[in-house]
């Protein structure tokens, strides 16, 4: 007998993972025949906030030394539930708890996690199988085209590639204000070269009128901002893109505006009249007074950046109601929206906000920003529904990119698994394909500065500013960012590539994680790398939603597989961690597959040979496919 329980083994519960709503769901245990129980074992399910349910478990296979116990479930509501086993022997109650992220164990242990989502919850097909591209468009790629009507008191800097300016006025106050120029025809310029990079899908950071670098301040959610361009340009590059089959996705900020904007006009820079300027602006119910006008509501306490009710019903309107923000950016090309803190936006203006993208059709998509498990968040005291299949399609994936980086770092291949594998128990399959698998963002340190050099956790901003890589920094670093990308790449979920990481572009924490991209300048040997990467990707359909299973190899190779129960085809990952060079026997992942060829790595004698940092990317096939 090898466990009482497993929850990640269809022989103990099938399907795997999460579920839809009134499908059943088939449990079992594993007892030592020379165990008694006084009567028949249960199962004990709940919803938070619901009773417990017990369903006993009957006798349904006989093996060498144990009886299998089981029974199967229909979930009647969606949610999220826990559940554990019991039986009781000699008047003595037992429990059958999670340890091991897994494994069933007596008393001890966690609940068992089951997530039942919507029947008819279904995730756009056009993102499964691509490569995203995340840019911040002030840094990425300057057109030199003459743009109309900038602000004055921006300041417009001539040095491309040169440190942001990070230094607090004699108030204490950052003011973002410093521009590089990257524009909107920048990035069409240079749609040949991610079209080239295997790039699918482009997701922006902020592009709406703001008064800040970041743009995270909107100041005009009906417009660009002019430093970028004019509407007409967005919806150019749009045009343009779908010519590359690259779609563009939007970064959605709904949990707060600027102060300095038509809807607040703390600055008087707008014509409007804004809820800083009266009481009566109509704008005024969108946000919450402390002592009118001076103290209100801020995101993080920042006053530059006044908190709005997104459940006012004026508010929700303007953002999701027909032809308000969202229709209009989706009617210009949007493929949908990237939603900024998604966590601190409230359940029913979420649920507002899907009805209005999926109105402009079910491949329009909605991708939260979520730091933890989305699956079981928990936030303001309330259990969200993100992944049950009337909010988000899917969610950034921070928890992949600290396993990644912590597993390349020196983190133990179970740990890694684990903290893989609960993800994909705990998400439904249709979310799962569409996850945002990255290693760096414009929130985080670049994962070549997070390998190569000095944690910079307690480090100052002047520390980071000006501090870059050495040569033997920058090669370690290097190696382990391209280690990193194979799990980034053939992972379940979708590769987010974070602009620059390919070309070897350094910086530590915002905002010199938002330097320029280096033109001219690039790692070539790493961009090629990285093409390599995306071209296997995008040679086999197993990537697009194929499952996941680990291999057996050693704590500094990771070994998995990718494969469809029906298909004729699988491909075996090999990634070393190590600086040194790795030979793993070859097998293959199921005795009906047979090695067919090496797709990028060296197999002789039957022996996956792995260079330093190295990968391996081996095809099999039953025969006769």
């Amino acid at each position: 007998m090898s466990h009482l329980y497993d929850s990640w083994d269809t022989s103990y519960k099938t399907p795997f993972g999460a579920i839809r709503k009134g499908k059943i769901c088939y449990f079992s245990i594993r007892l030592p025949k020379e165990l008694q129980p006084d009567f028949a074992p249960c199962i004990v399910l709940y919803r938070p906030g619901f009773k417990e349910r017990f369903m006993h478990l009957h006798i349904i296979a006989e093996e060498e030394d144990c009886f299998v116990w089981g029974t199967g479930y229909i979930p009647k509501f969606t949610g999220v539930y826990y559940y554990y086993f019991a039986y009781t022997v000699g008047g003595q109650r037992f429990y059958i708890k999670k340890v091991s992220g897994h494994i069933g164990n007596i008393n001890d242990g966690d609940l068992f996690q089951l997530t039942v989502y919507a029947e008819d919850y279904k995730t756009p097909d056009f993102l499964k199988g691509g490569i995203m591209y995340q840019i911040f468009p002030d840094r990425f790629c300057k057109s030199g085209k003459t743009h109309e009507n900038v602000p004055e008191d921006r300041v417009i800097r001539e040095d491309w590639g040169g440190t942001p300016y990070y230094r607090p006025d004699q108030n204490g106050h950052v003011w973002n204000n410093d521009y590089f120029g990257g524009d909107l025809a920048g990035i069409q310029e240079k749609l040949p070269y991610l079209a080239d990079l295997g790039v699918t899908c482009i997701y922006l950071n902020p592009i709406f009128e703001s008064h800040e670098n970041h743009r995270y301040n909107t100041a005009n959610y009906m417009k660009i901002d002019p430093l970028l361009g004019t509407n007409e340009d967005f919806q150019e590059l749009c045009k343009e893109a779908a010519k590359y089959h690259i779609s563009v996705i939007l970064d959605g900020v709904f949990s707060h505006t600027g102060a300095d904007s038509i809807y607040f006009n703390k600055f008087g820079r707008y014509d409007t009249v804004g809820a800083y300027q009266s009481e009566e602006s109509e704008y005024y119910p969108w946000y919450t007074f402390y002592s009118y006008p001076n103290e209100y509501e801020a995101w993080w306490g920042i006053d530059t950046l006044p908190n709005v009710q997104e459940n006012n019903r004026e508010y929700t309107k303007y953002i999701c109601g027909e032809g308000g923000v969202l229709d209009y950016w989706i009617s210009l090309g949007a493929a949908g929206y990237r939603l900024d803190v998604a966590d601190e936006l409230p359940d029913e203006f979420l649920d507002h906000l899907r009805t209005a993208v999926k109105r402009n059709g079910s491949e329009k998509i909605v991708i939260g920003e979520v730091w933890e498990d989305a699956s079981n968040k928990e936030a303001y005291g309330i259990k969200r529904r993100y992944l049950l299949g009337g909010q988000l399609d899917s969610v950034m994936n921070y928890p992949f990119r600290e396993a990644i980086i912590n597993y390349i770092k020196g983190m133990s291949s179970r740990d890694f698994q684990i903290s893989i594998m609960t993800i994909l128990e705990n998400y439904p399959k249709d979310s799962v394909d569409v996850l945002m698998n990255f290693v760096s963002t414009h929130d985080i340190e670049r994962a070549i500065n997070r390998f190569g050099g000095e944690n910079c956790d307690d480090k100052s901003k002047d520390w980071m500013a000006e501090r870059y890589l050495n040569e033997w920094e920058y090669r370690r670093g290097k190696a382990m960012l391209q280690a990193a990308m194979v799990l980034m790449f053939f992972l379940p979920g979708v590769p987010s590539i974070y602009y620059g990481d390919e070309a070897g572009l350094q910086g530590y924490k915002d905002p010199f994680n938002r330097r320029c991209y280096p033109w001219g300048h690039e790692d070539q040997e790493l961009i090629s790398y990285v093409k390599e990467l995306g071209r296997i990707r995008k040679s086999y359909k197993i990537f697009r939603s194929g499952r996941l299973k680990f291999l057996n190899a050693q704590d500094d190779v990771m070994a998995f597989v990718r494969y469809y129960e029906t298909a004729g085809v699988a491909v075996q990952i090999y990634v070393n961690r190590s600086q040194h060079e790795q030979w793993i026997p070859f097998q293959p992942f199921q005795e009906s597959y047979l090695f067919d060829k090496a797709e990028h790595g060296l197999m002789e004698e039957n022996t996956v040979k792995l260079p330093p940092f190295g990968y391996a990317a081996l095809i099999c096939q039953k025969p006769g496919r």
